[in-house]
């Protein structure tokens, strides 16, 4: 361990790890001794006494403040910032302590710091700055010929404080989730070497550094809707999700997926924000006028570093040309990138039909099925089914129609929707064997129904092969392999998702279910909290909740429940806290309530309260009604540490067995 009686402390958000570690190896090389945790703590060390100890000890601190430090409200580095400042009140007032650093373009009178920190001078250090002068700074403050009065004068030659950027919540809170609970999925949180979690418990700062921001890599925004009446957001932000999709089959070329593009929807952050959460070089944005059979597209493509336009252009046609228009905007974002790429063609993905209507149908369908409701997928059905009725062999019409009918049939309970959807899957693979989608659909539909996981898994080997990039795909095979107990293979798969959609609070959703089934309880709450950091939403409460009551915290976790704006989850899981509390009328209180409302879709969260309950026989009883009514949540049932009571029990094997999971 350093001796800090001269060392420089740099504070930070795990995700300007990267950042930090290149300060800290600037300073080091110039002699100075650096307290940078990531390296510093070692096996048997009380992290947090550690860090205090050195904070109260060291000479200098420096806070790196970003666009990710504004964006958490919560976080350790804003404990650690409180207790420099604390330190400084026993301080003489011209002894120079704090020396915050800013690491992008966040701006000085509007970042979310303690006010002592805006009574000193702050240096500018964006990515690729030259940190020689700031060095320089810090060697004479430490330096013993230097003198207090030069200490807090002294300016670092650095870049000057730029314009206000306001940063703003990483994403809209999205509408409560109606998927199947057992949805979940794996990745050991040391091995998130691209995207961290931020630092909360133990492993804290035991996290790899992410590699640099690629030229080759582009963020494409939501479309603004220009059009006189504002009702074509759909047909916009359809068109910016088909441009993803093609330019994400450019090779060499980094695209960030839907989700996390989307997130910045309606939001004030500038360009450098964006990019910088979401690690891109380039961002393109546009607007879409649609009026009759006119349409006009605007775009533009920017370079984040500088903010200026590398291409800008506007298409006027009339709207049967959509597809050539999407064409040209797509070749000439990879012709304005050629410098940075290799010099790859894009390879043509093409657009499932020929049919402008019918491709306007279609758009309009996705933009429902987003929205996740019952009454949305209704609609998105009736939405597909036009476009293929407009173009009969519309194979991705088919697999969104294929994804609408099963979300609704599991929403419902309507197992002939969901029978449907089988057949509807399967006719997209036979009009194009070459769309991923579809035999990821087939893929959830054969594991959800059947338990079919051999064929599920086949499925999903020949989605990921298709479209090795396609974030949702991935996601999905990742899902099953988690499901069956191959862990490995899906830190692998959620890795690379997590890459594309960064943003996408579902894979840190899953990633704390799969954390906490292997009793890796630190790890995952800290998935749980980066989870909620982007959206909170009633899976990730409900995940936290239950992490909670695993963990011994019943009355926390009887709290956490309470919040969830799910029935079904909350009722379980207040039914499971009251029973840890003691308090068994108020649990059975709340199990009567579920089993009242929810028993012909919510079978198995009824099992799991009789199995924390330790009443074995009725949660077989109730795991049996789970497998007539092809609950989805049976698919979490081998991993699953709410069922722990049954593990021993010759009927859990046999289950299993029924189940088809591999053994």
């Amino acid at each position: 361990m350093i001796d800090s009686g001269k060392a420089v402390f740099l504070s930070y958000a795990s995700q300007d790890a990267e950042a930090a570690l290149q300060l800290c190896a600037a300073l080091r090389n110039a002699g100075v001794e650096v307290w940078f945790d990531q390296n510093e703590l070692r096996g048997g060390d009380t992290w947090d006494a550690l860090i205090r100890r050195q904070i109260k000890g060291c000479y200098l601190f420096v806070p790196m403040i970003s666009a990710n430090t504004q964006s958490r409200e919560e976080g350790y580095f804003r404990r650690e910032w409180k207790l420099a400042v604390d330190r400084t009140h026993d301080m003489a007032g011209h002894r120079a302590f704090l020396l915050p650093v800013v690491i992008d373009g966040t701006s000085d009178s509007e970042a979310l710091v303690p006010e002592k920190f805006r009574e000193v001078q702050w240096t500018r250090l964006p990515a690729g700055a030259n940190t020689d002068a700031f060095v320089e700074h810090v060697r004479r403050l430490l330096s013993p010929e230097a003198t207090i009065r030069a200490a807090a004068s002294a300016r670092p030659a650095v870049l000057p404080v730029s314009p206000t950027v306001a940063a703003s919540a990483l994403s809209t809170r999205r509408a409560a989730r109606l998927f199947a609970p057992w949805i979940i999925g794996g990745l050991l949180i040391l091995a998130a070497g691209y995207f961290v979690v931020d630092k909360f418990l133990s492993s804290r700062h035991a996290v790899p550094v992410r590699e640099a921001v690629s030229d080759k890599s582009v963020a494409v925004l939501p479309f603004a809707d220009m059009s006189e009446k504002k009702d074509q957001e759909y047909f916009s932000d359809g068109l910016a999700e088909e441009l993803i999709e093609e330019l994400a089959s450019t090779p060499g070329l980094k695209v960030i997926a839907r989700t996390s593009s989307f997130s910045f929807k309606g939001k004030s952050d500038d360009i450098a924000t964006i990019a910088s959460k979401l690690r891109v070089a380039n961002v393109l944005e546009g607007s879409v006028r649609r009026s009759g059979d006119q349409l006009r597209v605007s775009t533009q493509l920017i370079r984040a570093d500088s903010g200026q336009p590398i291409w800008s252009e506007t298409f006027e046609r009339e709207f049967k040309d959509v597809f050539k228009i999407q064409d040209e905007i797509a070749a000439a974002v990879v012709s304005a990138l050629k410098v940075q790429l290799s010099g790859d063609a894009a390879a043509p993905r093409g657009h499932g039909t020929t049919n402008p209507q019918a491709y306007n149908a279609f758009l309009l369908g996705k933009q429902l099925f987003s929205k996740n409701t019952v009454d949305a997928w209704r609609q998105a059905i009736e939405a597909y089914r036009e476009a293929i009725r407009l173009d009969p062999r519309y194979a991705e019409a088919y697999a969104g129609l294929a994804m609408s009918q099963y979300f609704l049939s599991d929403g419902t309970g309507d197992a002939a929707l969901g029978k449907s959807a089988e057949q509807v899957a399967q006719r997209a693979i036979d009009i194009d064997p070459r769309l991923a989608i579809g035999y990821s659909v087939r893929g959830l539909l054969r594991a959800t129904l059947h338990f079919d996981w051999a064929g599920a898994l086949a499925d999903d080997r020949k989605a990921v092969a298709l479209e090795p990039s396609n974030s949702r795909v991935l996601s999905r095979a990742a899902e099953k392999l988690t499901s069956v107990g191959r862990l490995d293979e899906a830190v692998a798969m959620y890795r690379t998702a997590i890459e594309h959609d960064p943003l996408d609070d579902t894979p840190w959703d899953n990633l704390g279910i799969d954390l906490m089934a292997a009793g890796n309880t630190a790890a995952a709450y800290d998935a749980f909290r980066h989870a909620l950091a982007i959206a909170s939403v009633p899976s990730t409460n409900n995940g936290l909740a239950s992490l909670q009551l695993l963990d011994g915290k019943a009355r926390e976790a009887l709290a956490t429940f309470k919040t969830v704006d799910n029935n079904v989850f909350r009722d379980a899981g207040v039914a499971m806290a009251e029973h840890s509390l003691g308090d068994a009328k108020a649990s059975q209180q709340a199990l009567d309530q579920l089993i009242a409302s929810d028993a012909a879709d919510a079978a198995y969260q009824i099992a799991q309260v009789y199995a924390w309950r330790g009443e074995k026989d009725k949660a077989f009883e109730w795991l049996e009604r789970a497998y007539r009514q092809l609950d989805g949540g049976l698919a979490s049932t081998k991993v699953d540490p709410l069922l722990a009571s049954l593990r021993t029990d010759p009927r859990f094997t046999a289950l299993l067995r029924r189940l088809n999971f591999p053994t």
